[in-house]
């Protein structure tokens, strides 16, 4: 990150807020959450959290059923 010519009253003349709601998301982060960052192909796949989340809990389980099965 380049921290040169870092001034926070530089702002481009095409940023345009005046339609933003502040604090928009604010309680979903306090609540905690985790950002993951998807690559392209993956997330023309999943196009929401909840088919991610859909998709990582049932890989959890087949995973788990596999560990079982190999020390069981």
């Amino acid at each position: 990150m380049n921290t040169e010519n870092n001034d926070s009253d530089d702002m481009r003349e095409e940023y345009d807020f005046s339609d933003g709601v502040r604090g928009k998301y604010a309680a979903r982060f306090a609540e905690g959450s985790n950002v993951v960052v998807l690559d392209p192909d993956v997330a023309d796949l999943f196009t929401d959290s909840k088919s991610v989340n859909e998709a990582l809990r049932a890989l959890a389980e087949i995973a788990a059923k596999q560990s079982r099965k190999a020390t069981g």
